[in-house]
Formats: structure tokens, C-alpha cells, sequence
């Protein structure tokens, strides 16, 4: 009787420590990322009531239960879509970092914001860590690139980037022009744009008019190519309230002589390059069909250029590599920086802080990342941006399971009440 009182005790206790981590996850089923716990109960040594060594039945007496452990449950939440490419998701194994006072803490939560200062951060306002990268410079991007490499794990820093950001200017070289000048004997005129080294935005104009005299078969024409400003520029003095008009500037000048076959085919070209503002420019007419031809059909005229003019940064965003994108006004996008993903060998080890939030302990080990096969370090799991991971706790599991713990639990305080009444019959049947 009095084993009882104990048995009885000993499961209050362990299902109350059952019902508080289910309560525990229960409150949490609307938290991101949230890791669910669950509560693993073992036996007390039992009491052997028999000594037949070959006997089926069962005749041991329990003496209790305890709390064995609370392990974390692993599964991923379901994910929740949103507005911001900030927002990250794992999709497999790894855990993202922040900056906690002294070490790392280590969330599943990603659900990431760029503060006024273009620090990445929790919305909760803890430092995201990654590798940022070495392609700026002084308020300018140095190196346009498609991703940047991942430090080593015990590098990783705050994602602290640049509040301004210019996109260098890319100096025009090489001009192409297309088009059907005809074969009527007019002057045809034919532009494209031409970047400077300082950036300016400049244009280079070809004029087309017949030689004299023809050679036949087919056509020769003289060609007059001119680097020079876009258009008129202006500029006010606000002291006197006059505007001055700047007349277009010329930087170059070339000449030469373009022929065609009789199916109006360019054949040679003898116009060389031209300086635009310091930067040497090659017009290209093309060969055959593709590029400058005289023939009858209708007039046309088309140009390409490469160089690319400044661009001022418009804001960033983070791919589902990881990969934090720098966009520009000039078009142009280079990422600047990567999200860790950090990994361990044991996830289940992690000292818990919070629902959401933990720290490596000796059990888990250290943090480490993944390599592919050349040495590279990788985020070793795919990341969905747009997306939060939900809670991974399930209303209707847990509820069922805090009933089948609260039945447990009254089960457990009623067998003290049956060995308090039988130790009260006991005592009045000796008295």
C-alpha cells in the first residue's frame, strides 16, 4: 500500500513535466519556426513477484515512472508565403546564425529585414550572420559577381552593408550598326549610344552619302563618323538666374569609304575607330546581310553597344541561394554578400534559449558548414525566399496528446486516493 503512494507520485510528477511541455508547444503553434519538444517517460526498477525462471506472465510490480528526456522534434513547419525576398526558409538540414552578446545563436526562423542602417537583421533585431563580400570599395562595387563563396564557419560576421552603392560606369568599345541605307542617292544618318570613361552617356553618328563617281557593279558610299555629346546641355547660375546652353561637343572625327556588291552585300569599309572623350570605339558595320547593306527594300537602321552607364543602388534582395543582390538604376545586379547556413552533428544536443532560439553545446558540436567537392564551402540545403517556416507543431496532435496525459495524470492521482483509503481499512481493521 504505501508503494503505492509513491508509484502514484512518481507519475503525477513525470505527467505534469508531459503536460507542460505540451502546453509549451501548444502556445507556441502560431510562432515561426518554432521547434516542438517531446516528453520521453522510462519505468523505476520493477519488483520481480516470481521466481519461475520459465513462467509467460508477467509478474513484476512497477514502482513508478520518471521523465527520461525532452527531445526536440526535428520535423520542418509547413511554410508561409510572404511579400519580402528577405524572408528565408530552410528546406532541409542547417540551422541560420545571429549575433547573440557573447557566442552565436542558431534559429530555423528566417524571417530576415534590412534596417535603416542595410544591416540584415531578425525581426526582433539580432545581427544576421554570413560572408560578406570584398567587391567594394569607398561607396563603389569593385567587381561585379554572380554569387560570393562562403567564409569558414568560425568567420562568419554581421551582414553590414553599404547605405550607398555605385555601379561603375563600363566604357563603351565597340559600336554595331544594322540597317538597309538604300540605293537612292541621299544622305542617310545612323546613331548609337557610346558610354565615356567618366560615364557620360554619348553618341556616336555615322552620315552616309554616295561617291563620286560610281565603280560598277554595286555601290560605294562616303561614310562620316562623329563622337560626340548625346544632345544640348544646360546649366543655371541661381546668383544671376541665367540659364547658359552648352552646344553639343564634338570629341572625333573619321572619315572613310564603305562599297557594296551588286546584291547590295558590304564588301570592305575603310572608316577606322574614334576617341570618345578617351576611350577608343570600333564601329562595326558587320559582313554579308549582317550589318550595313544597299539594297532596294525599305530603309532600316538599328545599333547595339556595350559599356554601361553608372547606376545608383535601388535596394537588395537575397536569392534562394543565399545570395544577398545588389540592384542598381542602370539595370545591372551583383550579389554582395551570402547567408550562412551552419550545421551540426548532433541538432538534437543545441541548448535551447527559446522556442526559436539556441546555442551550441559540447553534445551537439561546433558549427560547421558543408563542402562540395572542390573544398567549397555551401550552404548544403536549399533556401526558399518569400517564405517563413511555420511552427511545426500540430493543434489537433497536440491537444490529443494533452488529453491522453491529462487521463494519465488522473489515473496517477487516483491510485493515491485508493492506497490512502486501503491504508484507512488497514488501520481500522487493526484497530
Amino acid at each position: 500500500m504505501i508503494q503505492g503512494f509513491y508509484t502514484g507520485i512518481s507519475g503525477i510528477q513525470a505527467h505534469q513535466y508531459g503536460i507542460d511541455v505540451v502546453a509549451d508547444n501548444l502556445a507556441n503553434v502560431d510562432t515561426y519556426a518554432f521547434r516542438g519538444y517531446v516528453a520521453e517517460f522510462t519505468s523505476l526498477f520493477e519488483n520481480s513477484e516470481t521466481t519461475a525462471l520459465s513462467s509467460a506472465v508477467d509478474s513484476t510490480i512497477g514502482v513508478g515512472s520518471m521523465l527520461n528526456t525532452i527531445t526536440m522534434d526535428e520535423s520542418r513547419g509547413e511554410l508561409i508565403y510572404t511579400e519580402r525576398s528577405t524572408d528565408l526558409a530552410i528546406l532541409g538540414d542547417g540551422w541560420f546564425g545571429i549575433q547573440g552578446e557573447d557566442e552565436p545563436i542558431y534559429t530555423k526562423d528566417g524571417s530576415f529585414v534590412f534596417d535603416v542602417n542595410r544591416d540584415l537583421v531578425t525581426h526582433d533585431g539580432y545581427y544576421v550572420l554570413g560572408t560578406v563580400g570584398n567587391n567594394f570599395s569607398n561607396g563603389v562595387l569593385t567587381q561585379k559577381l554572380a554569387d560570393v563563396p562562403l567564409g569558414e564557419a568560425s568567420e562568419q560576421q554581421k551582414l553590414r552593408l553599404p547605405s550607398d552603392l555605385i555601379f561603375p560606369a563600363v566604357p563603351t568599345t565597340e559600336v554595331d550598326f544594322f540597317g538597309n541605307i538604300g540605293i537612292e542617292d541621299s544622305v542617310r544618318v545612323i546613331s548609337a549610344y557610346a558610354v565615356d570613361a567618366q560615364g557620360n552617356k554619348n553618341s556616336v553618328r555615322l552620315e552616309f552619302s554616295k561617291s563620286d563617281p560610281q565603280v560598277l557593279p554595286g555601290s560605294q558610299w562616303d561614310v562620316t563618323a562623329t563622337a560626340q555629346t548625346s544632345e544640348l546641355t544646360t546649366s543655371y547660375d541661381p546668383l544671376t538666374r541665367e540659364t547658359t546652353y552648352h552646344p553639343v561637343a564634338v570629341y572625333d572625327t573619321q572619315t572613310g569609304v564603305v562599297s557594296f556588291d551588286a546584291s547590295g552585300v558590304l564588301v570592305s569599309s575603310t572608316l577606322g575607330s574614334l576617341n570618345n572623350n578617351g576611350t577608343s570605339v570600333t564601329v562595326n558595320l558587320g559582313t554579308s546581310y549582317e550589318g550595313i547593306i544597299s539594297s532596294s527594300a525599305d530603309l532600316s537602321a538599328s545599333s547595339a553597344s556595350n559599356g554601361k552607364e553608372s547606376g545608383e543602388l535601388t535596394g537588395y534582395d537575397i536569392n534562394k541561394n543565399g545570395q544577398i543582390i545588389a540592384t542598381f538604376s542602370n539595370g545591372e545586379q551583383s550579389s554582395i554578400g551570402s547567408v550562412g547556413v551552419f550545421h551540426f552533428a548532433n541538432d538534437r544536443a543545441l541548448d535551447r534559449l527559446s522556442g526559436t532560439k539556441f546555442m551550441a553545446s559540447s553534445n551537439s558540436g561546433s558549427p560547421i558548414f558543408y563542402k562540395d567537392a572542390n573544398g567549397q564551402n555551401i550552404l548544403g540545403t536549399d533556401l526558399a525566399n518569400y517564405r517563413i517556416e511555420g511552427s511545426n507543431v500540430e493543434m489537433a496532435a497536440g491537444l490529443t496528446e494533452l488529453i491522453i496525459l491529462q487521463r494519465s495524470y488522473d489515473a496517477n492521482a487516483k491510485s493515491i486516493t485508493t492506497a490512502d483509503e486501503m491504508l484507512q481499512k488497514a488501520l481500522n481493521m487493526r484497530a
